[in-house]
Formats: structure tokens, C-alpha cells, sequence
């Protein structure tokens, strides 16, 4: 079996089947796994999530924060966003299909010595504490209250990780950090405010994967979620979000050696 992980789909439908053309042969052979945010914003959102999800057992994908974002709206949770192209999702006769196939997807999965976030880690957080928090949130959106957990999962607070946070608080201080983290301070608080690249950060901020003691140093992180950082290769860390929607390039990378596979992409959304 053959290891892939792909960046933000964010509804590029057309570039998600070019890039898979360019893979090497043969696909049965593949296990693609995609690092969230696989709809939103772009022009196919509804045939890229059934794309994925008719792949079945060849791929899977993390959520990201989008794919939370439809989960909300579908629900009556969240309002539409301007930007939003989720329309033909929720129009869809297999609407209630799609979105029972997307609430039961992880917030991070463990593969040939990689684990796949959306969005980052905390620096407080083991390998194996991380994959138990995911765990407890994956479980609460394939529960039957996971309509009610939405209710309760937005919001900044609390920012940093405690081992004694419960209920609600602490389910969504976890879903924060693996959906929508960029930049933490040393102690790990979480900071939503900027979205720049990783140069950008004010005094006192850091990337999350530059904070001194990460607890997952000794395992390579994936992820995406973070399109003004590019594509980023480094021992232990794989950035994936190379813009897909934003005019960039949409792009794979094959785990056991990191052969980098990448196809151009039209501007579908202007940044800001």
C-alpha cells in the first residue's frame, strides 16, 4: 500500500482529479489521505465531497474547519457566509447522506509514522494524548448528540489546554487546536487573531510546530489549513495547504519518500 496525503480540496474538484491522474500507477494500490477542509469556497464543493467519499475504504480525510462550518450550517447552527459554496451540499438529494459520511470522518489519523491534522497540535500534547483527545470528539460527533454539541463549539475560550478542563470547554479547546490552530505562545495559549504567514507573528506568538519542548517532535505532523505558509518540508513536519482556491497549486505527497506531485489551480477566491 502506497501512502498519499493531499492538501485543502476547499471544492476543486477538477484539480483533485488532474492531481490524481499524475499519481503514479496503480491507484488500486493507493491510499489517499486528505488533510481536511475538502469543501468551501471553491466552485465543486458538492462533487468533491462525493468524489471522496466514493473512493471508500481508498481514502480518507481529517475534518477541518470548513467541513465543521457545513456541519453547522446544515443544522440551522452557524449562518452562510458570503464566500460560502456550500448550496449544491445542502440542495443535494443525498444531502443528509453526504453529511452523516462527513461528521463520521477523525480529527487525526496515525499512518506510517505520520499523524494528519487539519491544523496543528498542541505543543503540550503527546502522540498518543493526542490521538485519545480525537478520539473523545470523534465519538461525540457520531453520537446522537452531536446536533447539540455543535451548539456549543464555538468560541476562543478556553485558549489553553489543561488536563482538568471537562464538558464542553474541553471538547472544544480540542477541536480548536486540530482544526484552526496557526500561532500559540510558548505556553502553548492558542492565538486565532493572526493568519499571516509564519513571519508575521506579533512579539510573544510562534507557529505552533516552532514551540520550543513539542510533544510531538519525535513523529512527522501533517497538515494544512495554513495557505499563506506553503508548502513546507522539514524531518518532522509537512505543511500541505499550497492554495489551492486562492490560485495556487493543489498538492500530494507520497509519505514513504516525499515525492511531491502538484497541479496548478484557477483563482476560485479572492484573499480578503
Amino acid at each position: 500500500m502506497t501512502f498519499f496525503a493531499l492538501g485543502d480540496l476547499q471544492g476543486c474538484n477538477c484539480q483533485l482529479k488532474q492531481l490524481l491522474k499524475r499519481l503514479p500507477s496503480p491507484p488500486h494500490d493507493h491510499l489517499l489521505l486528505f488533510a481536511g477542509d475538502l469543501i468551501n469556497r471553491g466552485p465543486q464543493s458538492l462533487e468533491t465531497l462525493r468524489t471522496v467519499r466514493d473512493m471508500g475504504e481508498r481514502a480518507n480525510s481529517v475534518l477541518g474547519n470548513h467541513d465543521l462550518h457545513l456541519l453547522a450550517v446544515a443544522n440551522g447552527i452557524r449562518p452562510a457566509h458570503a464566500s460560502d459554496t456550500l448550496d449544491d451540499i445542502l440542495n443535494a438529494p443525498d444531502r443528509e447522506e453526504l453529511i452523516d459520511w462527513l461528521r463520521h470522518r477523525p480529527l487525526a489519523i496515525h499512518e506510517q509514522g505520520h499523524l494528519l491534522v487539519h491544523a496543528g497540535v498542541l505543543p503540550q500534547w503527546s502522540l498518543d494524548q493526542a490521538l485519545a483527545l480525537a478520539h473523545e470528539v470523534e465519538t461525540m460527533l457520531r453520537s446522537d448528540d452531536w446536533v447539540n454539541f455543535l451548539r456549543h463549539m464555538y468560541g476562543n475560550q478556553p485558549a489553553r489546554w489543561s488536563d482538568d478542563l471537562q464538558g464542553y470547554e474541553r471538547l472544544r479547546c480540542i477541536i480548536n487546536a486540530f482544526t484552526r490552530l496557526r500561532f500559540c505562545q510558548g505556553d502553548g495559549t492558542m492565538d486565532f487573531s493572526v493568519k499571516e504567514s509564519a513571519g508575521a507573528a506579533p512579539p510573544g506568538l510562534m507557529p505552533w510546530f516552532e514551540v520550543p519542548g513539542r510533544k510531538t517532535e519525535d513523529v512527522t505532523v501533517v497538515f494544512g489549513h495554513w495557505s499563506t505558509l506553503g508548502l513546507m518540508l522539514r524531518p518532522n513536519l509537512i505543511a500541505l495547504d499550497t492554495g489551492c482556491v486562492w490560485g495556487g497549486k493543489l498538492t500530494a505527497v507520497r509519505l514513504e519518500d516525499r515525492a511531491l506531485f502538484q497541479v496548478d489551480c484557477p483563482q476560485a477566491q479572492k484573499p480578503g
